[in-house]
């Protein structure tokens, strides 16, 4: 199996479990929904950032891609993965629970606003502790990205729905939780905000250049 595909079908079963999870606990519906998400990430980025850097997130790996840590190819084949792995997620969650009743009532500049800020923070966050030669071989990047879930989901949440994550707004769409109308919103924002963060990125630390990247270099978190 190459590199390539071995780290996309790792993206594609790290996504769906996510998103699984975080279906459920959405429907839910206790207090600790925001830390349940946040831990499944984490523990999900332990479990997987081996294999495929464990992205879960087109945004992120738009993100990773601008770095330079993954190529254009891959890029492509793993947003091909985590849209289809939500969309399956979100498929088998409905054999479990009913579609939404109503989505989510959202305003359209205050929720792409804090899609895209708090992508920008989780982006940055993910460039630091899993990409940088600084931080290197640390055992801390799973707790720091799944707990800038947590905050999100805690800080802006109320807002829009605390996507940060176009795979996860795929499915939840498809749940009935946000509504098909705002669905560019959910896709669009968390992009810009990749986007800004590799640019943040790569002008605070003109020091840490990668090589052209390779496909097998995914098998590395740091």
């Amino acid at each position: 199996m190459t590199g390539t595909l071995r780290s996309a079908i790792a993206e594609f079963v790290g996504t769906f479990i996510f998103v699984f999870a975080i279906i459920g606990a959405v429907n839910g519906g206790g207090a600790l929904t925001p830390l349940a998400i946040g831990f499944a990430l984490m523990v999900l980025v332990f479990a997987t950032g081996h294999v495929s850097g464990a992205h879960f997130n087109p945004a992120v790996s738009v993100g990773v891609w601008l770095r330079g840590a993954i190529s254009v190819a891959t890029l492509i084949f793993y947003v091909i993965a985590q849209l289809v792995g939500a969309a399956l997620g979100a498929a088998l969650s409905l054999a479990l629970w009913p579609v939404a009743k109503a989505p989510m009532n959202i305003s359209v500049g205050p929720a792409f606003l804090v899609e895209a800020l708090w992508t920008l923070v989780l982006v940055y966050v993910v460039l630091n502790v899993a990409t940088s030669k600084d931080n290197a071989n640390n055992s801390f990047y799973g707790l720091a990205i799944g707990s800038t879930v947590f905050v999100g989901a805690v800080a802006v949440g109320g807002i829009s729905g605390g996507g940060f994550n176009p795979a996860v707004a795929l499915a939840l769409s498809i749940t009935g939780h946000f509504a098909w109308s705002s669905y560019w919103l959910y896709f669009l924002a968390p992009i810009v905000g990749g986007i800004v963060a590799a640019l943040i990125f790569r002008l605070l630390n003109t020091h840490d250049k990668l090589p052209v990247a390779v496909d097998e270099a995914l098998s590395e978190h740091a």
